[in-house]
């Protein structure tokens, strides 16, 4: 059968940078830090009490407030950022078929918060089993994109991904095929996470994954440099409303971009730990190369996983090495992760949006605090360290590697008539 193809009509970002889209781009282009002293909880005995917290956010200026409290946190960042995509993508509702229209959400977690103060109520009361009505409702990680369907009437394909911090790259990844298979004509897919919380933090402290950096958490998140130390998590969501070309075209929609391919693999080496010679980053950017029937030099940019990760950046440096060759080097990488902090399974999502706006408006995010370079990552590549840089992105992965050697890449590039 012939595929169809899939453009981007409606993009929408609730980020540690900026609560909607134009905000988001102007904190990335800026390179604006998103990172703080944590104010979600006390943090003081924690060993990283900073994060990149989403900032001024009201759920109640958005939903109401008896909705607000039957939905953990991650829910209410993936209805605002889905309601800013849908809006932006300018349906006509009456004429939308909703039987055609599916929700594909992603997130790594789900509702923590509310897990976490469930069973602190539990643990500290007098053993009575007194719950929430609404605790597994609240927690469960398929329940945002359930809110989204109920609350637009979507009736086509509804389910969730849950691969670590490559969740919402496999949403999009699901959508694309989906609506190419002609499951569906439009998909909102994303991701979701609200993992500040003191049994994140304090999970993610006990790995030793996060940065300590507390005398300067603006500067703690520092991909490719030498004295990286760990991630600095994040919290928020994105949207992007997928949408079957000619059914876009049909309507006279607004179109960012096409999706070109995904690629997926695994690492089967380690839970944690990414595979030393970057195997499994190699697979899934070949992977993705592959479906987009495309060469590696057709490729202008990756966005990279970039976690500012000892292991994780050399890793994926050395894969972009083996995909792209010599090309490698004409190429602008860039991890938005310097600026927003690692959103876990929303991670994808929130960068795929940066790189299609790169596509969108010909100019490359920078990679923040750079101070000293490595001699274990070539220095030769452009990592678009600390400004901005024009150029005409025609093409550009997004790569993102999750806890237990998942990995997923999904390819945008300009739309051609």
């Amino acid at each position: 059968m012939k595929l169809r193809r899939v453009v981007v009509t409606g993009l929408g970002a609730l980020t540690p940078v900026g609560n909607n889209i134009q905000e988001y781009w102007n904190g990335l282009i800026n390179g604006v830090s998103g990172a703080a002293p944590i104010t979600h909880f006390d943090a003081s005995k924690f060993k990283t009490q900073f994060a990149c917290e989403v900032k001024n956010f009201n759920a109640e200026d958005f939903i109401d407030r008896k909705e607000v409290r039957r939905m953990d946190k991650y829910a209410q960042y993936a209805l605002v950022a889905s309601e800013e995509a849908i809006q932006d993508a300018n349906f006509n509702m009456d004429q939308l078929d909703k039987d055609r229209v599916g929700v594909i959400w992603g997130s790594g977690i789900g509702g923590l918060e509310t897990f976490q103060q469930e069973v602190i109520g539990y643990a500290t009361g007098d053993g009575t089993p007194k719950f929430n009505p609404f605790f597994i409702p609240k927690m469960i990680a398929d329940i945002a994109g359930g809110h989204i369907s109920i609350k637009y009437g979507f009736r086509g394909p509804n389910f969730t991904t849950v691969s670590a911090c490559a969740s919402s790259t496999n949403a999009l990844i699901d959508a694309f095929n989906y609506i190419r298979l002609g499951q569906a004509d439009v998909i909102v897919a994303g991701g979701s996470e609200a993992a500040v919380t003191a049994a994140g933090m304090g999970g993610f402290n006990a790995m030793h994954a996060l940065s300590t950096r507390n005398d300067d958490p603006k500067t703690a998140s520092r991909p490719m440099d030498k004295d990286r130390e760990g991630f600095v998590l994040g919290e928020g969501a994105g949207a992007l409303v997928l949408e079957e070309y000619e059914h876009a075209i049909a309507r006279g929609a607004k179109i960012y971009c096409e999706i070109g391919g995904g690629g997926m693999s695994a690492d089967a080496h380690h839970i944690t730990a990414p595979h030393p010679e970057g195997l499994g980053a190699t697979n899934v950017m070949l992977n993705c190369l592959r479906d987009a029937g495309l060469q590696p030099t057709d490729v202008c940019g990756v966005n990279m996983h970039g976690t500012s990760t000892p292991l994780g950046d050399i890793a994926e440096s050395k894969a972009i090495l083996k995909v792209f060759g010599e090309h490698a080097y004409t190429m602008n990488l860039n991890s938005t992760k310097s600026m927003t902090g690692h959103l876990l399974g929303a991670a994808g999502a929130i960068e795929a949006i940066a790189s299609i706006l790169s596509i969108h408006h010909g100019m490359v995010p920078p990679t923040i605090n750079h101070f000293t370079d490595d001699e274990e990552i070539d220095i030769k590549l452009n990592f678009t360290f600390n400004v901005a840089q024009k150029r005409d992105m025609k093409v550009v992965m997004s790569n993102t590697f999750g806890f237990g050697g998942h990995n997923a890449c999904v390819l945008m590039k300009k739309l051609e008539l």
